[in-house]
């Protein structure tokens, strides 16, 4: 750069004009003036007075900035035509690869397990046929509407008239039978849309009113200040903390897609090929940091060793896996902490039941109080002395719920959406009914419990799929009030494919179908307010559970693209874009640093309708995939921070390296097929329901074009791609 800034330097200083430094930092490019007055004044004294008034740019400067821009520009062109053809070659890999949402196996290899019994054939392939069906109409209505668009231009008299005629007959039956029932359903999801989204309006005007107001809940009996003379004076009741390890295969050693050989010679001897060895030691450890990392974090509570109760509640059925579980437990026990270790031979029930089985020790009635947290889920120090002296001088509070905070939600597109979703209901939703109502859903996790409450409930069951919800519904019929607390946050982890997303939402919105069913009679016949009894029924499950993924897949997937070939029911440009923007606003505000995301989100959201959607009905109707339970899929980015702080050290691996030993020695090997076909865990897949939705509104969009409907057709076209994305599994992790 020294001998170019010197060759532009004097150019400048004998044509008068201003120097620039170009700071070639590609590619920000920028520039950089200085001001050379004294020596332009030095050298032309005559114009010199002249020339600093002027204090323009040259033509050559110019076009220098002019060829910075364009080169900017151009690395943006660049940059979007290799995104472009990066989801084209993975596009492409799905379509080759051939995996649908169809394959009888879940990624793991396993059959997916129930709740309480086996699946029943599933519904979603006469879901799929629907779709699809609905797909090739509008095809047809497409092709008949382009004939009859063309008519009289290319073809002969006799077609010509024959197309007209057809034409015609289906423009008077459409308008007589069709367009008259399909205008009331539009009229009919539009009001349950405007009601939903008032409900949506007023619980971000009272999530706006607690910041302007700083309402928070403070405990009843202020905690007493810290004594330096005695560090354990002050109110530290009994506390038993559980951690039911329910997606052991994946926060272990079973997620690495290893031969069972390499993880036990990763105790004995190196193999031949360092560096292979190596990353493989790496994968290992980050595997196996995730579980210690959590034990570690509840063993290292900021609370009285005497006073609490570590329960790790261990429902895996692999050897080894129990074995380091085991160890890691024996090991915090030899450092004095107060751990028990418990595994149950019967997995019934899987996380109630696991739970149930915990609350059923002799040891529990000298406790008061539990706190939960998943096998993912790593509390701060501070965790109980913030939660726990709300209970104090307030019997009637059973619940305290802290909020979740995620360590992977910068990972990809996905993880950013979830988020946008999460802190809307935590920071909105949890805080808004637990300060003005004092009920909310508990979360299942990062939670504590009074025992007494848990008890009078009827103690936890395995009647649904959303165990945390029942066990909330039924504590508030009791009459037992819920606080949720907005400051104090627990670290987990989001689901980073899409594959394991849907399946955590299928459960989440066919499990509170169950719990209506169930516990609708108990809501009537309960002696509690009647505005308990009706926020219950009609915002919590009704509106909320119900009517929120019932409008978004009928209004948006199936209404919107019949009114493309039924022009005489419309849906107004309010419901297309301008409320769902609104509202859309309203659910990115709790995380500002998303905004750039809004778009995609209003986008996903609809999306992701297909899910709940079916996933509503086949709860509320009992049909297959009800019951089904499938353990979310993590991938131990929670322990990456900490990888080098806790790993074991050589004696450490000695002292695991027995345990591991025996349980490898008493599993049986598997099959050489058996093992091929575990090396092929994780894939993406091509999603059959939203690839034909995704085709469905781009035929859509196509047909809005003849009748120039602007608005519908960006929202149909924008809607399409985003339906083949997540059809072809771009959105989330690409597993190559």
């Amino acid at each position: 750069m020294a001998p170019w800034s010197g060759f532009w330097g004097g150019r400048a200083v004998l044509a008068g004009g201003t120097p620039v430094v170009v700071k070639m930092d590609n590619p920000n490019w920028s520039i950089s003036e200085i001001d050379g007055d004294d020596e332009g004044a030095a050298l032309l004294p005559g114009a010199g007075g002249r020339r600093r008034r002027r204090r323009g740019k040259n033509a050559k400067q110019i076009t220098w900035v002019l060829l910075l821009k364009a080169h900017r520009a151009a690395g943006c062109l660049a940059w979007l035509a290799s995104a472009a053809v990066a989801l084209g070659g993975a596009a492409r890999r799905r379509v080759a690869a051939g995996r649908t949402d169809a394959d009888a196996e879940d990624e793991d290899g396993e059959a997916p397990a129930t709740a309480t019994a086996p699946a029943p054939p599933r519904h979603s392939c006469r879901f799929y046929a629907f779709i699809r069906a609905f797909l090739v109409l509008s095809v047809f209505l497409l092709a008949v509407e382009l004939a009859a668009h063309a008519n009289g231009r290319r073809l002969a008299a006799p077609a010509a008239v024959s197309l007209a005629a057809l034409h015609a007959a289906w423009v008077r039956f459409r308008a007589a039978y069709v367009a008259p029932p399909l205008q009331l359903l539009a009229d009919a999801c539009v009001v349950l849309f405007l009601v939903q989204s008032a409900d949506r309006l007023v619980q971000s005007l009272g999530c706006f009113y607690i910041h302007l107001k700083r309402l928070q809940p403070k405990p009843v009996s202020p905690p007493a200040l810290p004594d330096a003379e005695d560090p354990d004076a002050g109110y530290y009741p009994m506390v038993l903390v559980q951690i039911p390890m329910c997606n052991e295969k994946e926060v272990t050693m079973q997620h690495l897609h290893l031969p069972l050989r390499l993880k036990f010679q990763f105790f004995h001897q190196p193999t031949r090929d360092p560096i292979f060895f190596y990353h493989a030691c790496c994968s290992l450890l980050c595997a196996i940091q995730v579980y210690q990392q959590s034990i570690a974090a509840v063993c290292n509570l900021d609370w009285p060793r005497s006073n609490f109760l570590v329960q790790v509640l261990d429902d895996s059925d692999d050897p080894i896996t129990q074995a380091l579980i085991r160890e890691e437990v024996e090991k915090w026990q030899q450092h004095g902490a107060r751990i028990v270790y418990r595994h149950r031979v019967l997995r019934e029930g899987y996380k109630a039941g696991n739970l149930k089985s915990a609350m059923s020790c002799s040891y529990v009635k000298d406790y008061e109080y539990v706190a939960i947290f998943d096998a993912d889920f790593q509390p701060y120090p501070d965790f109980l002395k913030r939660t726990v002296p709300h209970f104090k001088d307030n019997e009637e509070l059973g619940l305290v719920q802290a909020r979740w905070s995620f360590v992977n939600k910068d990972e990809n597109l996905l993880t950013r959406l979830q988020n946008i979703n999460l802190c809307f209901h935590f920071e909105v939703e949890q805080q808004v009914n637990g300060m003005f109502i004092n009920f909310f859903g508990f979360n299942g996790t990062a939670g504590v419990w009074r025992i007494k409450a848990l008890e009078d409930s009827g103690g936890w069951m395995e009647r649904t799929t959303v165990e945390d919800m029942d066990i909330a519904v039924r504590a508030h019929l009791k009459g037992w009030r819920f606080i949720f607390l907005n400051d104090v946050e627990c670290q987990c982890e989001l689901p980073e494919s899409y594959e394991a997303y849907r399946k955590q939402q299928h459960r989440w919105h066919s499990g509170p179908m169950q719990l209506f069913r169930l516990c609708l009679p108990d809501i009537i016949r309960c002696k509690i307010a009647f505005w308990k009894k009706a926020n219950l029924i009609f915002l919590f499950f009704l509106l909320r559970k119900l009517i929120l993924p019932f409008y978004s897949f009928t209004l948006f997937c199936i209404i919107l693209p019949l009114t493309m070939f039924v022009p005489e029911a419309e849906l107004p440009d309010w419901v297309v874009c301008y409320i769902p923007a609104l509202m859309s606003f309203l659910n990115i505000l709790p995380s500002p640093r998303s905004f750039p995301f809004i778009i995609p989100y209003l986008l996903f959201e609809n999306t992701m309708s297909v899910t709940k959607f079916n996933a509503m009905v086949s709860g509320l109707f009992q049909l297959g995939g009800a019951y089904e339970w499938v353990v979310t899929k993590k991938s131990g980015r929670s322990s990456e921070g900490d990888l080098v702080v806790l790993a074991p050290n050589k004696e450490h691996r000695k002292q695991q390296q027995q345990p591991v030993a025996a349980a490898e020695a008493k599993k049986p090997p598997a099959p050489v097929e058996k093992k091929k076909k575990q090396q092929k865990q994780k894939y993406n897949r091509i999603y059959k329901k939203e690839l034909a939705l995704s085709l469905l509104l781009l035929t859509a969009a196509a047909r809005s074009l003849l009748s120039k409907q602007g608005m519908h057709f960006y929202f149909l076209l924008f809607q399409g791609v985003s339906f083949l994305m997540v059809g072809l599994d771009l959105i989330g992790e690409d597993v190559k």
